[in-house]
């Protein structure tokens, strides 16, 4: 029964972000902006208020992964800028690297875990299914359409 309560949710958050923000096409437009790196590391180090010491120490721990240029320099995207941001703000709440490196990896692991709405629904048709095996008095019918 978790399972299911976890599965709709997600559905339900899905279907908001897609509503708040347009609809997939939109989104993926959008998100493929954020990702273009396009900022210089000076720009970087004037938006965020780190060093480029620091910018450089969140890359070698594998925090940030910047793409390089033809000229072999840093370029980083709004991506990276919200991920400094993050870091700035777990180690003004106390976390240590480590600590980051920790909850950075259980975020991905929750985002590898999403699922689609179609297979949102394939999972919620076979726990109703497996529901009505146990209460024969209130049938489901799963032949109408899906919104």
């Amino acid at each position: 029964m978790l399972e299911f309560l976890t599965l709709a949710l997600d559905l339900s958050e899905n279907l908001n972000y897609n509503i708040q923000h347009g609809g997939t096409k939109e989104v993926k437009e959008r998100e493929l902006r954020r990702s273009m790196a396009v900022l210089p590391i000076g720009t970087v180090m004037k938006l965020t208020d780190l060093s480029a010491r620091q910018i450089r120490y969140y890359e070698e721990q594998e925090l940030i992964f910047p793409e390089r240029n033809d000229g072999n320099r840093r370029m980083y995207s709004l991506n990276d800028i919200d991920i400094l941001f993050e870091i700035s703000d777990l180690l003004a709440e106390g976390n240590n690297i480590a600590e980051i490196k920790r909850i950075f990896a259980q975020d991905k692991l929750k985002r590898t875990q999403t699922l689609s709405i179609d297979e949102v629904h394939v999972a919620l048709e076979r726990e109703f299914a497996q529901q009505s095996r146990f209460d024969r008095s209130n049938p489901t019918n799963f032949s109408q359409p899906r919104m």
